[in-house]
C-alpha cells in the first residue's frame, strides 16, 4: 500500500510537470471547494478523452479513483499500469451486452471507495464530445452515489461538478481551464426526496453547475452560428464566465485575425531535434479513429518518447564530446520545448463542427 501511494504521488508529480509542457496556460479555480477529507464524487464534463481526468486529478490535492471506458484496458500491460493509478473500466452498450454485467462489480468497487471516504471521478454525460455544450446526463453516477448511501446510512458524500475547457483541443500548445464547482450534499437530497426524484434533483444540480463551469452553447438551431462567431472573434474560451455571458446576451466581438506564430522557426527546430518521436507520433496518429483521442495519444506518446530520445542523444553526445556538452544539450532541448509551449500563440479552432 505504501509503495502504491509513493508510485501514485510520483506519477502525479510527473503529470503536473509534463502537462505544463502540453499547455501554454493552465487555469485552476475553485480548489477551495474540495474538502480535505470525506467521500467525494467529481462529476466532470468530457471534451478531451483521458486528458480530462489527468487535469482534474493532478490539480487537486486528493488521491483520486476514476472510471474510464473499458476498451482502453484491452492490453494486459496497459491494464496493470492503469490499475496501479486507480483507474477502473466502465462498460458501455457498445462493448457488448454481455460485458455490461461486469459493471456490477465495478459499482461495488465504487461503493467501497466512497465508504472509505475517498474520491471518485465520473463523467456523467456518458461519453466524450468536443461540442461546446453540456449534454443530458446519464443516471449512472447517481446510481453510484445513492447505492453507496443505501449501503451506509452514516456516509456523507459530496458531489463536486468540474468543468474542463480547452482553448483549442488537438492543437499544440493549448490553454486549459479547470473549475471546481460548489459542493452538493448528496445525502440531504437523498433523504428529502423519493429515489426517482432524488435522481433528477442531483442530475439537475450537477448539469446546471456544469453549464456555468465550462463554455455552454445551447444545442439548438443557433449552435453552429454562435460557435462560428466566437471562433471568428478568436475569443479566449478559457475565460469561461466572459464567454458564457456573450452567449447569453448574443453579443460577440468583431471578427479578429488569428495571431501569427512568429516562433514557427523554433517549432521546426524542435521537430528537427525530435525527428524520431515525431515519426513515431505520425505512425500512431493514422490509427486514431476518434478526434477526442488525438490529444491523449499525442500527449501519451510525446511524454515518453521526447525525454527518452533526448536522453539517448545526450548519451551519444557524451561519448563524442563529453558529459558537460551532453548535459548542456539535454537542458537546452527541454528548455526550448518549454519556452515554445509558453510563448507560442493559441488561436480558436477553425475547423470544429
Amino acid at each position: 500500500m505504501i509503495l502504491k501511494k509513493i508510485w501514485y504521488n510520483y506519477v502525479k508529480l510527473f503529470l503536473r510537470i509534463s502537462l505544463n509542457f502540453y499547455a501554454k496556460e493552465i487555469k485552476v479555480f475553485g480548489k477551495e471547494n474540495v474538502p480535505k477529507k470525506g467521500a467525494i464524487l467529481f462529476a466532470v464534463n468530457h471534451p478531451n478523452a483521458l486528458l480530462d481526468p489527468l487535469f482534474v486529478t493532478t490539480f487537486n490535492n486528493r488521491e483520486n479513483h476514476f472510471l474510464v471506458r473499458a476498451d482502453v484496458f484491452k492490453r494486459p500491460l496497459v491494464k496493470k499500469a492503469l490499475a496501479s493509478l486507480n483507474l477502473m473500466p466502465i462498460y458501455r452498450i457498445r462493448d457488448g451486452r454481455k460485458q455490461l454485467s461486469n459493471n456490477e462489480e465495478v459499482f461495488k468497487k465504487c461503493f467501497n471507495i466512497l465508504a472509505r471516504k475517498e474520491t471518485l471521478i465520473i463523467f456523467p454525460q456518458g461519453g466524450h464530445s468536443r461540442d461546446r455544450n453540456i449534454k443530458s446526463l446519464s443516471k449512472g453516477f447517481t446510481r453510484i452515489v445513492y447505492g453507496a448511501l443505501e449501503k451506509n446510512s452514516n456516509l456523507k458524500i459530496t458531489v463536486i461538478p468540474v468543468g474542463v475547457t480547452y482553448q483549442n483541443s488537438s492543437s499544440y500548445p493549448s490553454k486549459v481551464c479547470v473549475q471546481f464547482g460548489a459542493p452538493i450534499d448528496a445525502k440531504t437530497i437523498y433523504i428529502n426526496n423519493e429515489k426517482a426524484k432524488a435522481v433528477n434533483v442531483l442530475k439537475e444540480q450537477v448539469s446546471n453547475q456544469l453549464k456555468q463551469l465550462t463554455v455552454h452553447i445551447p444545442n439548438d438551431e443557433n449552435y453552429h452560428e454562435t460557435l462560428k462567431k466566437l471562433n471568428a472573434a478568436n475569443v479566449d474560451f478559457t475565460e469561461v464566465n466572459t464567454i458564457n455571458e456573450m452567449i447569453r446576451n448574443q453579443k460577440f466581438p468583431e471578427p479578429k485575425k488569428k495571431k501569427i506564430n512568429y516562433l514557427k522557426p523554433v517549432y521546426y527546430l524542435i521537430l528537427l531535434n525530435s525527428i524520431l518521436p515525431y515519426f513515431i507520433w505520425k505512425k500512431f496518429s493514422k490509427n486514431i479513429s476518434e478526434i477526442e483521442f488525438i490529444d491523449t495519444m499525442q500527449y501519451g506518446i510525446n511524454v515518453v518518447t521526447f525525454p527518452l530520445f533526448y536522453i539517448l542523444q545526450s548519451i551519444l553526445l557524451s561519448f563524442l564530446y563529453g558529459w558537460q556538452f551532453a548535459t548542456y544539450y539535454f537542458i537546452l532541448s527541454v528548455f526550448i520545448v518549454y519556452v515554445y509551449t509558453k510563448l507560442a500563440p493559441v488561436n480558436t479552432e477553425s475547423n470544429i463542427k
